[in-house]
């Protein structure tokens, strides 16, 4: 079985090594940005994308309804991450699946890739 794809991206390399080594300690397959604007010219289509949406340059909100408005992208997971008080609006404003609110931890990033792509090691 192949590993899934997860597509994360933030502009806190903190938080990109800690996704990177949560993700792949459970079995996923890790592509991180720090900007997100590769997120709609990767060639291939990740199992699932975590979006940062206060990043240095990009909306990551903007980059999401970019990307769900893309040819057979629409189905794809993307769970959208911030400390913003408003996530939940704006997630659902821009057409993201979930949320993960900052500070987060360990195990809801875990719940959220289990749950969007049913992969990985328990």
């Amino acid at each position: 079985m192949t590993s899934k794809k997860i597509y994360v991206a933030d502009d806190d390399d903190n938080i990109l090594e800690l996704m990177n080594m949560i993700l792949k300690g459970k079995g996923f397959d890790v592509i991180t940005s720090s900007d997100g604007k590769s997120l709609n010219n990767l060639g291939y289509l990740p199992d699932m994308v975590f979006l940062d949406i206060g990043m240095s340059g990009s909306d990551g909100s903007e980059i999401c309804k970019e990307f769900k408005s893309g040819n057979g992208n629409a189905s794809t997971p993307v769970v959208l991450v911030s400390a913003n008080a408003n996530l939940k609006e704006i997630a659902k404003n821009c057409g993201a699946d979930d949320v993960l609110p900052k500070p987060f931890d360990i195990k809801a990033v875990v719940e959220l890739a289990h749950k969007y792509t049913c992969a990985g090691n328990k």
